[in-house]
């Protein structure tokens, strides 16, 4: 089963590369976020100590679950799952480093508060619904700038880049769209020059849509199943919160 995980891990790592290679990047601009729902830390330290160190959850609980088994194994803690604000102080208890999902001003306030108490900061993307579809969450396109400006003043929040989802689809131009519709936001907020704004990340791409991901220009891969095995039952049952697919 180990093994098994190894063998995924380069799979996807070979199809990057290739993808890179074609659209005339650098593979090492294109970072692997280990999506670990669903999986037993055991098994997620296979990962890691392989030197596959980013990891991401979609739910609070998860975090807490692994969250001693792990701590001694060097890696980062992203959270991509949608966050009610009365989880806040779990996601800082249990060593988040980056929010890429926050996708609204009430939760970037409360966020920050709650950082200020602690004296500690934290990176976060901004979640943008590039699909236009309800089942979705991320702000609208049309209002992220906005967004955007709103928490570059809250200077515990260090935003790094968006994350979008893009449309579950078998007509890639389609997804494509999506991932051009990211890009195009990320190029309108650097125009804007912000303060205290970076715009260096574009996490989107799953393992369906990879390739096209990166010649989008995405700088970082969420791969779950393809690695670590399909799951026994659709995303709908473990989150009840709405689903972030991996």
């Amino acid at each position: 089963m180990n093994q098994n995980i190894l063998e995924n891990i380069a799979i996807i790592v070979e199809r990057m590369n290739k993808a890179c290679q074609k659209s005339g990047r650098n593979p090492n601009d294109v970072k692997l976020l280990l999506a670990t729902k669903t999986v037993d830390a055991e098994r997620i330290k296979v990962a890691l100590d392989a030197g596959y160190t980013m990891i991401a959850e979609n739910r609070v609980q998860e975090l807490k679950e692994k969250y001693e088994a792990l701590k001694t194994t060097p890696h980062t803690n992203h959270f991509i799952g949608h966050l009610q604000t009365n989880k806040i102080k779990d996601i800082i208890k249990y060593d988040v480093q980056c929010l890429q999902s926050l996708d609204r001003l009430d939760l970037a306030e409360k966020l920050h508060q709650r950082l200020l108490f602690e004296g500690k900061k934290m990176n976060v993307f901004i979640q943008a619904n590039t699909s236009d579809e309800e089942s979705k969450f991320g702000i609208h396109p049309d209002k992220a700038l906005e967004l955007v400006r709103q928490v570059s003043q809250l200077e515990t929040l260090q935003i790094k880049g968006l994350m979008t989802i893009g449309l579950l689809s078998n007509h890639s131009e389609k997804v494509r769209a999506c991932f051009k519709l990211l890009k195009n936001l990320q190029q309108k907020i650097i125009a804007e020059n912000i303060q205290n704004v970076e715009m260096n990340e574009l996490s989107m791409g799953m393992s369906g849509d990879l390739e096209i991901a990166i010649e989008e220009g995405a700088s970082i891969i969420r791969v779950g199943s393809a690695i670590f095995g399909e799951r026994i039952y659709p995303d709908s049952y473990y989150w009840n919160e709405g689903s972030n697919l991996t």
